[in-house]
């Protein structure tokens, strides 16, 4: 639960440029791997972050936060055999997908035994498991809010869409976690109520206005950003990738603040081995940062513990729900990075993860939605399930 700092007496004379913040304790989720309290400056009245002074106060990482052993390789960024005609281009067949696992309907239905049942047939079930419960809403954007695309840059989320959101914020506690930077998805989303995880949480901010359903009094905005002393690091790996893959046609390397991205859904398959390979020797001399793959892309992160599961527990606690039993969280992603969501779910046996897939695959969700579209409507289902409960 955020508390704010007490004031010493006699009250200690700031610099300038802390006169207009604020100073809010954020506690990391109490488990296997968090212990301490981190001090974050709330942003001021023009909406600074505090990234360009040095007010922030960073985590003591080598008491606190755990580190992962960069273990780099290339295995399996190389094309398999794959019973899908070769296609070229921006629409290529991702040779990664499993060939047993293409038929959508065996997936669900496995052994006569539901698997990843629709979360939209299911609906009253879940409806049913969260009463006299608080939901508290998380949701990915690319592929969860909007639709997948070639270019990055253009990933926008449609009126309609925002407008679900909207409704389901004004409802519920709702965040957006997601490996693209606060900065960029904000813009996407362009709604002032909602948390804003970026940069697979490494880059959490609170509602500008303030929380409405925190369990708290104070009314501050929040910053957390456990990773900030890795910036440094990736501002320089991040020219050396745009560098070296200037070579490939399509690539396209994205900086995300506190991690990169290497696209490659517009780039030849014939030529992933290789656009690997040069990423994959670029991250060898960083032991610091790993490797992971996404969607049709790599990405590049500092070796901290830190994820989108760490980010929805850090968030719960940050509302005042942490150790709850009466809270009902409802993860909704569609990319290998929510699985960390998924797990944490399951280990609370709390709550509902929602995996947004046309495409069989290995997952620790509860239930399934097909696209973009089939959660706009679970949405709006929440949102007319909670006024027939309010009413």
């Amino acid at each position: 639960m955020l508390q704010k700092t007490k004031e010493e007496e006699p009250k200690k004379q700031l610099p300038m440029s802390m006169e207009n913040h604020k100073m809010t304790v954020m506690p990391l989720p109490k488990g296997r791997n968090s212990s301490i309290q981190a001090f974050i400056p709330a942003c001021d009245s023009t909406g600074n972050d505090g990234d360009n002074n040095n007010i922030t106060k960073n985590l003591p990482f080598s008491k606190h936060l755990h580190f992962d052993v960069c273990k780099c390789n290339t295995t399996w960024l190389k094309p398999t055999t794959s019973p899908f005609p070769t296609q070229r281009g921006c629409n290529a067949v991702d040779p990664f997908a499993n060939p047993h696992d293409r038929n959508y309907d065996q997936w669900i239905v496995s052994n006569n035994h539901i698997q990843h049942p629709s979360a939209l047939e299911n609906f009253k079930e879940i409806v049913a498991s969260s009463k006299g419960k608080s939901i508290v809403m998380f949701l990915d954007y690319d592929g969860t809010l909007s639709p997948i695309v070639d270019n990055p840059d253009r990933a926008f989320m449609d009126d309609e869409m925002r407008d679900a959101v909207r409704e389901v914020a004004s409802c519920f506690p709702t965040a957006i976690v997601t490996g693209r930077s606060r900065d960029k998805v904000y813009k996407f989303v362009k709604l002032e109520e909602l948390y804003y995880a970026g940069s697979h949480g490494m880059d959490i901010q609170g509602p500008k206005k303030g929380p409405k359903f925190a369990k708290i009094k104070e009314k501050a905005v929040v910053l957390f950003q456990p990773a900030s002393k890795f910036l440094p690091l990736i501002r320089e790996v991040y020219k050396l990738l745009v560098e070296r893959t200037k070579s490939t046609p399509g690539a396209k390397v994205e900086n995300n603040k506190f991690c990169l991205s290497v696209h490659f859904r517009c780039v030849d398959p014939q030529k992933w081995s290789s656009l690997a390979e040069q990423v994959n020797a670029i991250i060898k001399e960083y032991p610091n940062l790993r490797l992971t793959r996404g969607r049709k892309v790599l990405e590049i992160r500092p070796i901290i513990r830190w994820d989108k599961g760490k980010a929805l527990e850090f968030l719960l606690e940050s509302l005042g729900f942490a150790d709850l039993h009466s809270v009902f969280p409802i993860y909704i992603g569609d990319d290998q990075s929510d699985e960390d969501a998924f797990k944490v779910l399951q280990h609370r046996r709390q709550g509902a993860g929602i995996l947004v897939s046309k495409s069989p695959k290995e997952t620790g969700a509860s239930y399934s939605l097909r696209e973009p579209a089939e959660v706009m409507k679970f949405l709006h289902g929440l949102v007319e399930s909670n006024k027939v409960t309010v009413n």
